[in-house]
């Protein structure tokens, strides 16, 4: 882009920008904590924060209606990437866009959320921009791809955004193809939920421009050694496995295992502040603001500093919830930068897992996942089986009505956890198929030191069991929202809650 159409790109930026905020303020000043929006239930505790801002209007223009890939699941035609994966009120964000051809384009802005039900809020209207042609990076040390491209735009975080998962729909002039860029805003407030975002897997599994996830070394599609690098600079392909999620071009797997657990929260009036896996890294302290930590979907990829800052929390106070399958699996080192990991362990036994191409070659020391979660990825981890409630007389299924045995099919998938951890007061709530020893699935509970608890769901495909937002694909195999998991879910959040 010319130096004076990005000029004038700011410029519409700040203005359209002040001018959403504006009507935003506007149409939220009737909603108040003592006043939730139609069909939301305000949370009894905590900051009304959430629900006052899913009392504005919603709208389903976030979705996109035209995408377009390439064999490798590139949306070549048009597709960009963020600066920041997390970022702050008053910080500045880069958006570097590419389209191929040349070719003018539209950015709007949307918080994904509850919405009276339309799952998203119109935030900003950039405006148009020239498209520009960006170059694909060489192929680096470590297969590492770094895009190194101008920036399209800029915009200064306002300070009335809340805390929330944001997409950028970039929108070919003319109707052409269309995809995502995704940032999330974080605050410092007390909250009473932080949810976690497993962006660390999304990346994992990424392989922009083709053949470039941490799972391809070059000669293999399902790789699992160390001596391979994935970084954040550089676009989201479109999901490639196990079910086909338009919504996912440009977007990482937000759309495919977490969104329905932060809409049907949101719903619910539950005060809830998201977190990047990165700042589960960076940031320990600012952990024990909630009364509860959440990990959420298939949240694979951990740093040693963040297991040990998660399990800091639970020393302190901080109840934790592990609504999440393959959860704290693969080891991961961060670069100086933290901009670029590559996998160097697995949080689990020697021979405790399945030996996926090359994963004998990494170290498998203590820590192991099932001491921070209670239960942990073990054997061969994929399918789909029913829920079996084996402890009705627990706390978790208070209102639910479950009796001994009794199934909730299509919960436990794509990968699971077992093998308990022999943590004092550890119970098992559910366990069963697919098989015995190893491969059984276990999902427990057990206490922390002050009174407070850590909740392992022991599947990827929970939130899929609490709500299906617009434009949600369900998974194969899986049997959508069930009232039961929602009151199994309920009880732990507001036990969390206090």
């Amino acid at each position: 882009m010319p130096e004076h159409d990005q000029r004038l790109s700011r410029r519409h930026a700040v203005a359209r920008i002040a001018a959403a905020g504006s009507a935003a303020l506007a149409t939220g000043s009737a909603a108040t904590a003592a006043d939730p929006p139609p069909g939301i239930t305000a949370a009894p505790a905590g900051n009304q924060l959430i629900a006052t801002e899913n009392a504005r209007p919603g709208t389903r223009d976030w979705m996109l209606t035209n995408v377009a890939v390439d064999a490798g699941r590139r949306s070549g035609n048009i597709e960009g990437w963020c600066s920041h994966r997390s970022i702050a009120a008053g910080e500045t964000l880069s958006i570097f866009v590419s389209t191929r051809p040349a070719r003018r384009f539209t950015l709007q802005i949307f918080r994904t959320g509850w919405y009276g039900g339309d799952g998203g809020r119109l935030m900003a209207d950039l405006g148009e921009f020239a498209g520009l042609e960006q170059p694909d990076p060489p192929l680096g040390e470590k297969r590492l791809r770094k895009c190194e491209w101008r920036a399209t735009t800029e915009l200064k975080i306002p300070a009335d955004w809340p805390s929330g998962v944001y997409v950028g729909r970039l929108a070919s002039s003319g109707g052409g193809p269309q995809s995502y860029v995704i940032f999330i805003v974080r605050d410092d407030r007390p909250a009473d939920f932080l949810f976690q975002c497993s962006d660390f897997t999304w990346q994992a599994y990424n392989r922009w421009p083709g053949r470039c996830s941490l799972y391809d070394d070059g000669q293999t599609d399902w790789y699992w050694g160390g001596g391979v690098q994935v970084g954040f600079d550089r676009p989201y392909g479109k999901f490639y496995h196990l079910l086909d999620q338009p919504l996912s071009a440009g977007s990482g797997d937000w759309f495919l295992w977490e969104f329905p657990l932060a809409y049907w929260m949101e719903s619910q009036g539950y005060d809830v502040s998201y977190i990047s896996n990165l700042d589960t890294h960076r940031d320990p302290q600012r952990l024990r603001r909630s009364r509860g930590f959440l990990s959420v979907g298939h949240d694979e990829y951990w740093t040693i500093e963040m297991f040990r800052n998660v399990q800091n929390a639970v020393a302190a106070g901080v109840n934790v919830g592990f609504f999440s399958g393959d959860a704290v699996f693969g080891k991961i080192l961060l670069d100086a930068g933290g901009r670029a990991f590559e996998r160097v362990g697995v949080f689990g036994p020697p021979q405790g897992t399945r030996e996926f191409n090359a994963i004998s070659t990494l170290p498998h020391e203590r820590p192991y996942g099932n001491e921070l979660m209670g239960a942990h990825s073990t054997g061969d981890v994929v399918g789909t089986y029913p829920w079996i409630c084996t402890n009705p007389g627990h706390w978790i299924y208070c209102g639910t009505g479950m009796r001994q045995d009794e199934q909730i099919p299509g919960v436990i998938g794509w990968e699971f956890h077992g093998d308990p951890a022999p943590i004092p007061g550890l119970e098992i709530i559910a366990t069963g198929p697919p098989g015995a020893g190893r491969n059984t699935y276990t999902a427990t509970v057990y206490p922390g030191p002050r009174g407070n608890f850590v909740f392992n769901a022991a599947t990827c495909w929970w939130a899929d069991g609490v709500a299906a937002p617009p434009g949600y694909v369900h998974p194969p195999g899986t049997s959508g929202p069930h009232p039961q998991l929602q009151q199994i879910t309920r009880n732990v959040l507001n036990r969390m809650r206090g």
